[in-house]
């Protein structure tokens, strides 16, 4: 029997000799991992915690990787391009402070670069993100990258500081020794120990996949669709790029003359998002638990993994993600969705069921070849009821299994469009309609499902602005950007009026049911005006017709200004519920 071995090696460092290996390349990232650090409240809790000496994990390297496949840290050029040691756990960590001991740029989750900014106070040793009051109060240091990019000893920053805030702040000999002392210990964080256990090189790139989904408890939690992602690093670079391309090019508006891009005013995909549909698109499957197994190439029945399998169950990923990535695709997809008066990024409740209403959009198009003119509609109506039921927001994953399950029999367009429409009508149904939805609007949360599709429901109906000439859909147009919102919410029954009336509970008070989008000239206009001040006032802008038609439209009973308040919001959900309905049936 051969004898197990352990394949790493413990090895310490102190944290100014890890950020001199980053600076020459000799330490470097690779591609199993994402490429995006920490929020900076996560950095600040990093150096607080080292600046009280707390431990704060080991860092796990692979010595001598394969460097063909490796990111390094930052954005400048490195003077060794080929590392002696990969970055497998610890990247998060190395990659903030590099950034904030080199005063180093970083890519943010938008792909965009910028400065990590954190504070210190050295009164008190306390630590902060920056902001605009602390740039502006003597007692912070508002970038602490100043300590150690700027060259300074550390003697000559603590005088600099110190007499700085003499001119603005008395000091006691007391307050000048411990300020000198906090900020020499912070000038010593360099120093900080670390410890890091190497994995030898003879170990392969999918054994070190492994360890790495094995291991990884810091930072954000991998689930199965990172796990994935770390095998197309490995296993198919090629697409990972692609995709990690296609979602940064969503997030930059691009220029007029510039090629067709991805980007969007409905939604910015992740990674993991697009592979969601990918996989649902390939393998039809909704649950990703073995789909990592599937793509290492392991026989599901018989446990065994093979080189064979692996390739060929990449191959159908491969094919499936030209389709999910395909511009054209996703361009009639995204005008489904619009055309259902979803038409800016706040008023989707759920991008699970974006996604996998694209998935669903896909199958229809690539697998049973339905007509882009009867899809689109199918697609607007699964996406609006999907959202509208908050179907995808509970157990996504085993919904969506079930719903693919549903359709995958199916032998022509035909048979798809009906399973899509039998899924929608079990779940829509008359008591849906006049008992369910009512009370699901009975809350005051601004992102319910239900009041977005109320909202969504106006813009594709043509309604008014309430008090206003002009369309819902035409101040909802995502290419405005004023510096004051349009529309704004405004209580048709006001606070002050109802506390008044011995009613506290905002709940009650800021029922949506109670809200109504409105041009923010006449939300000032109105102020606290109960309804039967301010109601005849505005009335007499409008025709008889035109004033019934916006009280049609918003949902208002005719009278209500002089209805009792509960009366009024228990009967406004009503109508509320029959506007989302009269918005579903308007899609075909």
């Amino acid at each position: 029997m051969s004898e197990m071995k352990t394949c790493f090696k413990r090895v310490d460092y102190d944290l100014q000799g890890l950020l001199h290996y980053i600076d020459i390349g000799d330490i470097a990232l690779p591609d199993i991992q994402r490429p995006f650090v920490w929020a900076n409240t996560k950095v600040r809790d990093l150096f607080d915690s080292m600046y009280r000496g707390f431990p704060v994990g080991y860092l796990l390297f692979w010595e001598n990787g394969v460097a063909n496949s490796a990111r390094q840290i930052g954005i400048d050029e490195k003077s060794h391009r080929i590392p002696q040691r990969l970055i497998v756990d610890g990247q998060q960590r190395l990659t903030s402070l590099y950034s904030v001991f080199r005063g180093k740029k970083i890519l943010d989750a938008d792909y965009k670069e910028r400065h990590i900014e954190i504070a210190f106070r050295p009164r008190d040793g306390k630590f902060e993100v920056a902001d605009a009051a602390i740039r502006k109060d003597a007692e912070w240091i508002p970038n602490i990258s100043e300590m150690w990019a700027s060259g300074k000893s550390s003697r000559k920053l603590v005088n600099d500081f110190i007499d700085q805030l003499k001119v603005k702040s008395n000091l006691t000999d007391e307050d000048e020794e411990l300020m000198a002392h906090n900020l020499d210990r912070l000038f010593d964080l360099h120093k900080y120990p670390f410890t890091a256990l190497e994995i030898s090189p003879s170990v392969d790139e999918e054994h070190v996949a492994d360890i790495f989904v094995r291991i990884n408890s810091e930072g954000i939690k991998l689930n199965q669709a990172d796990f994935i992602l770390t095998l197309l690093s490995v296993f198919w670079d090629e697409g990972r790029h692609a995709l990690e391309t296609f979602c940064r090019s969503a997030r930059q508006a691009p220029d007029r003359e510039a090629s067709p891009s991805p980007f969007n005013h409905l939604i910015q995909p992740d990674p993991d998002q697009l592979l969601r549909v990918s996989i649902a698109l390939g393998f039809n499957r909704g649950k990703l638990k073995n789909v990592y197994h599937i793509l290492r190439g392991k026989d599901l029945d018989t446990g065994k993994f093979s080189d064979e399998l692996r390739e060929k169950q990449f191959a159908i990923l491969q094919k499936s993600q030209e389709h999910v990535l395909n511009l054209t695709y996703w361009h009639q997809f995204l005008n489904a969705l619009i055309g259902t008066g979803f038409r800016i990024s706040e008023l989707i409740s759920s991008q699970n069921s974006l996604f996998y209403s694209y998935a669903f959009y896909l199958i229809g198009k690539i697998q049973y070849q339905v007509s882009e003119d009867m899809l689109q509609r199918l697609i607007a109506r699964w996406f609006f009821s999907c959202s509208l039921t908050g179907r995808y927001t509970g157990s996504s994953e085993t919904v969506m299994d079930g719903d693919l399950n549903h359709i995958k029999n199916s032998q022509d367009a035909t048979g798809f469009c009906r399973e899509i429409e039998q899924m929608m009508n079990s779940q829509l149904t008359n008591d849906y309609w006049e008992i369910t939805l009512p009370a699901s609007l009975e809350s005051s949360a601004v992102r319910n499902p239900g009041h977005l599709a109320y909202i969504a429901s106006q813009s594709k109906l043509g309604a008014p602005v309430l008090f206003s000439d002009k369309k819902v859909h035409e101040l909802l147009d995502p290419a405005i950007k004023p510096k004051k919102k349009a529309l704004e919410r405004h209580h048709l029954f006001p606070r002050a009026w109802l506390e008044n009336q011995g009613i506290s509970d905002l709940t009650i008070i800021n029922q949506n049911a109670n809200m109504a989008l409105i041009e923010w000239p006449e939300n000032i206009s109105i102020n606290k005006m109960h309804p039967v001040e301010y109601v005849p006032r505005l009335r007499e802008r409008f025709t008889p017709d035109a004033w019934s038609n916006m009280h049609e439209y918003h949902a208002l009973p005719l009278g209500w200004e002089n209805m009792n308040y509960i009366e009024f919001i228990n009967e406004r959900r009503k109508l509320m519920a029959a506007i989302i309905r009269k918005g579903f049936e308007a899609m075909g």
